[in-house]
């Protein structure tokens, strides 16, 4: 005789197997605006100051090797060695990693184990009944992704691992730049100080000569008193430039992260000359440059994240799908058991006072903030290579008559000099000569220092001649 049938436990497996295929079914579906690029900042499509050197369309790659000043490339290794900057950069991008795959984790079903064991005593009528017990369970847990809220906190996850990959490679193109302008304004300091230091010499020897035209009764005594005072100037000009030039000293030991001794010693080759990079320009469009910029790319990202933010407050919005099973094996002494259960957990958010809605309009405003950031730094970031061009063009330009102007006074000190030691000229006037020739020395080293600084900010604002391509 056949068994009847059990209508309920049939229309249970029947209702749990249409929630497990609906729930599967949805799980493949995500809420929210798929991610579209932001728009550029209205941009002119070519640059609207002179290139320097006339704009010979050479890469900005390998920039640094092209000083061609082995002092500059040590201290840039050894920058990137020890550099605390850096080392805080790959911090953030293993913490987005690990925030990475915590985010794909529940895409997935967990599973859990628990056993215990225990001994115990009872005393019973005066005598003792000691007894065993012994668990363990298996538990399961499945929460369905119906509507993408974990898949887009994935996406949001991921996006940020490469924002924070592209603030390394920014935290690399700033050092560099560091690096590279401290030792531009030492190399610059030195030659100044070199300056002041041959006119403090020259001055004692004015000293001396005035000296004996004055015991001889050729000159008054005032002139050696200004003949003093210019020599007392000089010397504490020329302090006050190696003051500076010990200074940068300082700079660089706590950028590089090297012994003093080390780099003083370093710093001591080449010593009379100022570094010189092989004139290169852009050649790129400005949109085309400023997206190879590490901390424009890394804004861009994390307008990426905050999109994909906007589909997981809307998914938590809806109603969530759980399945989740256990199996449980117990005994004692007395005997063993084993029970099991298993079945779908459906949660449907009914009333929240508006916090979920809230959430939604609170990650909508996070992405127009996200936006409004990448738009404004892609103005800022074209403003620092227009302002870096007018600046090489404009030093460019100057070369010329700082040089022509410094030959001029040079010239016209020695003259006066000598009509001054002839007996022809007044000591005030050689003093006017040598002032304007010194300043004259000085604008001409201070524009040329400039220009390599000009150089180096020119590096940093095309993002260090790094590309899309080489990410890692």
């Amino acid at each position: 005789m056949a068994r009847p049938g059990r209508p309920g436990k049939m229309l249970m497996k029947s209702s749990l197997l249409f929630v497990l295929g609906a729930g599967l079914a949805l799980s493949g579906c995500t809420l929210g605006p798929d991610y579209q690029q932001p728009p550029d900042a209205k941009m002119s499509p070519a640059w609207q100051a002179p290139f320097p050197h006339g704009g010979n369309g050479a890469s900005l790659l390998d920039w640094w090797a092209q000083f061609n000043d082995p002092v500059l490339s040590r201290l840039q290794q050894m920058a990137e060695a020890d550099s605390p900057t850096l080392d805080t950069a790959l911090a953030r991008i293993d913490s987005a990693r690990a925030t990475l795959t915590s985010s794909r984790s529940t895409l997935f079903p967990s599973l859990g184990a628990n056993t215990s064991y225990s001994r115990a005593r009872q005393a019973v009528s005066g005598s003792g009944v000691i007894s065993d017990s012994r668990s363990g369970a298996l538990d399961a847990s499945w929460e369905l992704d119906l509507f993408g809220k974990n898949q887009r906190t994935a996406e949001a996850a991921d996006a940020r691992i490469q924002a924070r990959i592209d603030d390394w490679h920014d935290a690399r193109v700033s050092l560099a730049a560091e690096v590279a302008d401290y030792y531009v304004q030492y190399r610059g300091c030195i030659l100044l100080a070199a300056a002041y230091d041959e006119q403090a010499k020259s001055q004692q020897s004015t000293i001396d000569l005035t000296l004996i035209n004055e015991e001889a009764g050729f000159t008054a005594p005032g002139d050696r008193a200004l003949a003093d005072a210019s020599a007392a100037q000089s010397r504490s000009q020329a302090a006050q430039q190696r003051g500076a030039c010990a200074l940068l000293v300082k700079s660089l030991v706590s950028v590089t992260g090297g012994e003093e001794r080390d780099i003083r010693q370093m710093l001591a080759e080449r010593q009379d000359t100022l570094p010189q990079p092989a004139y290169r320009a852009i050649s790129q469009l400005p949109a085309d440059l400023i997206r190879q910029r590490p901390d424009v790319a890394a804004l861009e990202r994390e307008v990426a994240a905050s999109n994909a933010e906007i589909g997981a407050a809307i998914a938590d919005r809806l109603p969530s799908l759980s399945l989740s099973g256990s199996i449980g094996i117990g005994g004692s002494s007395g005997g063993s058991a084993t029970t099991w259960s298993y079945g779908p957990s459906l949660s449907l958010p009914l009333f929240d006072a508006g916090r979920r809605a809230a959430a939604v309009t609170s990650a909508e405003a996070a992405y127009a903030q996200a936006v409004a950031s990448y738009r404004a730094q892609v103005r800022s970031a074209v403003l620092e290579v227009e302002q870096t061009l007018v600046n090489l063009d404009t030093s460019a330009k100057r070369d010329a008559d700082a040089a022509r102007a410094a030959e001029g006074y040079k010239a016209n000190f020695q003259a006066i000099d000598a009509n001054w030691q002839a007996g022809n000229a007044s000591l005030l006037d050689r003093e006017q000569a040598r002032r304007n020739a010194l300043d004259a020395d000085i604008s001409l080293i201070s524009l040329r220092q400039e220009r390599v600084r000009s150089w180096i900010a020119l590096y940093k604002a095309a993002g260090g001649g790094w590309r899309m391509e080489e990410r890692q």
